[in-house]
């Protein structure tokens, strides 16, 4: 069994060192160069075993490490200004931009109809996160089902649930603010994110996959990636509506989109921000995504009576947010549309063809 003090060599990789910290099945090793990795302890070979200090009691290290796998099992709550000071934690080369992940994991995934699941939320940063999370059923209304603090890079367990609670979900609403104790850093947008939940996939065994963050197979959904949102991005119509009418009635005028209707063959909508817009000052990236989704419904609407009229919407590659609002736009709203990628020749994977039906 590896532990604190260890040194060790990766199975799988080069290199290796002494394991500093061990969070569950993780030990963070710290190599030659002084930066500590995260490694699946599976993938750990112990060449040479740590020692225990004279006097019986654990080192420093493995003490922490105890009370932080103590704190794995339940939300984490603020400490109160007279708890002892944390000892330092460990920070990743990629933990600067925010990564937060939202999985189920069943308990026996070979019994999905009998089985029970935990939810965890996984933050994959060197930020500590202040999160709610809730969840949304048939009746539109949201119910508070956890709340707490997660520290960086630290997954948790946030509830548990049996089969006969799946059908509770329709939607679940995560929230949280990043920041870091006792040094400087980078200034992060609040994250908003909500999810729909089909229950149906609770009982479908092809839901649960090989992941990173847990040895078992699980439903691993991102809702930030590098610092940028994954999930749906509520709206704020009023907020929005007014930002809109700012923007129009400000000294610079905006830039208008105009589609590109040549003589034959289908019109073309840059989605582009710049296209949009002459500046993004004052926009963030959910303002940013709003707008251009405002502009894909109001290009449909513009031609839904014109039937078989095609309509090339350019979005471009890049992480593939925006690609995949317009397709869960098109799936929800506009059921009876044509759509499919448009020509790799002309547009690469940068392009979605919609067919007015």
């Amino acid at each position: 069994m590896v532990k604190v003090g260890d040194k060790v060599r990766f199975l799988n990789a080069v290199g290796g060192g002494i394991v500093r910290r061990v969070d569950r099945d993780v030990a963070l090793v710290e190599e030659e160069d002084g930066f500590e990795t995260p490694v699946l302890i599976k993938e750990c070979v112990v060449i040479e075993s740590g020692r225990r200090q004279d006097d019986g009691a654990l080192p420093v290290d493995k003490q922490e490490a105890a009370r932080r796998a103590v704190r794995q099992s339940a939300p984490v709550a603020l400490p109160d200004d007279d708890d002892e000071p944390e000892l330092p934690l460990v920070e990743t080369r990629t933990g600067e931009r925010l990564g937060l992940y939202l999985a189920f994991v069943p308990e026996t995934v070979s019994r999905l109809g009998s089985t029970t699941f935990e939810t965890y939320l996984i933050n994959d940063s060197n930020y500590y996160l202040d999160y709610t999370y809730a969840v949304s059923g048939e009746t539109g209304e949201w119910n508070l089902a956890a709340r707490g603090t997660i520290e960086p890079n630290v997954q948790v367990c946030i509830e548990r649930f049996g089969q006969e609670s799946v059908n509770r979900f329709g939607r679940v609403s995560v929230q949280a603010l990043a920041y870091k104790r006792g040094k400087s850093y980078t200034c992060k947008e609040p994250v908003s994110a909500l999810l729909r939940i089909d229950p149906v996939k609770f009982y479908k065994l092809h839901t649960f996959g090989s992941n990173e963050f847990f040895d078992e197979k699980a439903w691993v959904l991102p809702l930030v990636e590098g610092d940028l949102p994954v999930a749906e991005i509520p709206v704020d119509a009023k907020a929005l509506e007014k930002a809109m009418h700012e923007k129009n009635t400000s000294p610079r005028p905006a830039k208008v989109s105009r589609p590109k209707v040549p003589k034959e063959g289908p019109v073309e909508v840059d989605l582009h921000i710049h296209e949009l817009v002459d500046t993004t000052a004052g926009m963030n990236n959910a303002d940013m995504l709003q707008l251009q989704l405002q502009t894909f419904r109001d290009t449909l609407d513009r031609y839904k009576g014109e039937k078989g009229r095609k309509i090339i919407f350019i979005h471009g590659k890049g992480d593939g947010v925006l690609r995949r609002a317009i397709l869960e736009e098109l799936q929800r709203k506009y059921k009876s549309y044509e759509y499919q990628d448009a020509s790799f020749r002309e547009y690469g994977f940068g392009a979605t063809q919609v067919t007015i039906r």
